[in-house]
């Protein structure tokens, strides 16, 4: 007998799988944020879009129907009316003070947290809470508990040493709100110097040391130009912020004496005086000046982050 075999029975040819097309992945993975992205373009965007139109028309609140287009008109009496151009100068003044101050006093908390001492990380978290606390709160705290005329520190520790009582609001109004805002944004830039000088080549810094090189040598010639990068991004960002700060000129001064700055001068154009027009166009500019200052922002951000990946 012969054995006989059998071929298997024909299979048919397994089809491999038909891959995703690469713009398919894309919205596969862009899918979740959709969400975020229209919930952001309703809130934002589409007011904005409502305040440009706004500011395009001659239009008070108490005469709705009297409203008409005049282009341009509201955007020429921001720029030329002199309160307006007063409350603008005003804005640059307290933005370019408050930065400036903040920036110099959270420089020097910087190099003193960067030094190891007992008790470092209570001094720092003492240092950062003035950054935490609510905006509002913190003027009516300048106000109330240290402009105070009558029973407030400031006064307090005057009287104690036999010198004068000040009205610190009405004397100096300005100096007033600046010093309430450096008080809350000077832990914000020691932040941001603080991580810079963490990042700084301790190898360089010894080198220098050995070739006998003194502090002040070294601050300026090493950690200074390190530190620039740093001072760049803690100014535009404290810029982005001080240009529409509403609550401490609100809070301390309610605007008057000469500190309503840009965001100030718009609550009063829309809330007291009911020009929607002329108030839109103020917000527009303020919105124009913070974009143009976070997009140099954004820039000194991406640059840092390509130093610290070469350095990697």
């Amino acid at each position: 007998m012969t054995a006989t075999t059998t071929a298997p029975p024909a299979t048919a040819p397994v089809r491999p799988l038909r891959q995703p097309s690469a713009r398919l992945r894309a919205w596969a993975t862009r899918a979740p944020l959709l969400p975020t992205l229209v919930f952001m373009i309703v809130v934002t965007q589409l007011p904005f879009v409502a305040t440009l139109v706004i500011s395009f028309f001659d239009w008070n609140a108490l005469y709705p129907k009297a409203r008409r287009f005049t282009g341009l008109d509201n955007y020429h009496q921001v720029l030329t009316d002199a309160d307006l151009r007063h409350s603008v100068w005003t804005t640059v003044l307290l933005t370019a003070a408050v930065v400036l101050v903040s920036l110099v006093l959270g420089l020097a908390l910087a190099l003193l947290l960067d030094r190891r001492f007992r008790g470092r990380g209570v001094v720092r978290t003492l240092l950062i809470a003035p950054f935490l606390v609510v905006p509002v709160a913190a003027a009516l705290l300048w106000k109330h508990v240290l402009y105070n005329p009558e029973y407030g520190l400031f006064n307090g520790l005057l009287h104690y040493v036999g010198g004068p009582q000040p009205d610190w609001i009405s004397d100096t109004p300005l100096l007033a709100v600046e010093a309430s805002l450096v008080w809350q944004w000077t832990p914000f830039m020691m932040l941001i110097l603080l991580a810079g000088l963490q990042s700084r080549d301790q190898q360089q810094i010894e080198a220098a040391r050995v070739d006998g090189a003194s502090d002040w040598q070294i601050f300026r010639h090493l950690t200074l130009p390190h530190l620039r990068r740093y001072l760049e991004l803690g100014a535009l960002l404290g810029s982005i912020y001080i240009v529409q700060n509403f609550d401490a000129v609100f809070t301390i001064t309610s605007g008057g004496l000469g500190t309503a700055n840009l965001p100030y001068t718009v609550y009063q154009s829309f809330y007291q005086a009911h020009e929607n027009g002329l108030a839109s166009a103020a917000g527009v500019l303020v919105v124009i000046g913070s974009i143009v200052i976070a997009t140099f922002a954004l820039r000194v951000v991406s640059s840092l982050f390509r130093e610290e990946a070469s350095r990697s």
